[in-house]
């Protein structure tokens, strides 16, 4: 098992432009999105860290822009890791791990109906929850107004 110290020196070497949270429990990396999907694949291929477990993958609205939140474990070493990327709340998008964790797929469907991002190359993107005429309504962001139930956050 790699320490967090350990494992922030070789992210580091993965992706040099990426930062770190410090004082948590699991080691926090934010990294561009532009980047997360080759490092999802090298962080679950790698021998030396085999990331096999996405546990969590979910959203954040901070209203001025959305966060993607992806937690990842490894069964064999027993290390595990959240993998951050800020979003462009007005087009939010990123590329798709579902090829690297088959579980991702359903995950992102929900946060692709609930907050709107795009997961781009997802082989099948469309509601999970929701029924027809959802699409693009987004409930889960902060900007959400149901006129019905006259919610407002």
């Amino acid at each position: 098992m790699m320490t967090n110290e350990e494992l922030k020196t070789r992210i580091t070497e993965l992706i040099p432009g990426a930062t770190f949270e410090e004082g948590g429990e699991w080691l926090n990396i934010h990294v561009e999105a532009g980047s997360w999907p080759d490092l999802a694949k090298q962080l679950h291929d790698n021998p030396e860290y085999r990331f096999d477990y996405l546990f969590c993958l979910t959203c954040v609205d901070w209203k001025t822009h959305l966060t993607m939140v992806y937690h990842l474990t490894s069964t064999e070493f027993r290390h595990t890791i959240v993998v951050k990327s800020k979003l462009d709340s007005g087009k939010p998008e990123i590329g798709t791990v579902s090829n690297v964790w088959k579980t991702a797929e359903f995950h992102e469907r929900e946060v692709y109906e609930m907050f709107g991002v795009n997961f781009l190359n997802h082989p099948d993107l469309r509601l999970l929850i929701l029924p027809d005429g959802w699409e693009g309504k987004n409930p889960m962001r902060k900007d959400f107004e149901d006129p019905v139930n006259m919610i407002k956050l």
